[in-house]
């Protein structure tokens, strides 16, 4: 596959929303997974991921909700940009990145 060095301007235009909903599905899809999996590894009586300044929590749970997290919304979202990435490709016959 040849791949050009620079987008052009109407192509970087055209793709700007289609990123934008991308990264809003994303963070949506991510968070909806991230509540299920963190009401699963935690006890009930924590149903809530803690935030920084949760006096509840001790740091090890904090760091590690935030790296799960983290992970989840990384994932996710790689997956829903590539999708959004072919899906703008085959629709316009131009790949959005690089």
């Amino acid at each position: 596959m040849e791949r050009k060095t620079q987008l052009s301007v109407p192509t970087k235009t055209l793709y700007r929303p289609v990123g934008r909903v991308c990264g809003l599905l994303a963070g949506l899809v991510a968070g909806a997974i991230f509540k299920r999996v963190w009401k699963r590894v935690t006890p009930a009586d924590h149903d809530r991921a803690p935030s920084a300044l949760q006096l509840d929590y001790n740091l090890g749970e904090i760091i590690v909700a935030a790296t799960l997290q983290g992970a989840i919304y990384g994932g996710v979202s790689v997956l829903i940009d590539r999708a959004g990435a072919r899906a703008f490709q085959r629709w316009t016959g131009e790949w959005p990145g690089d």
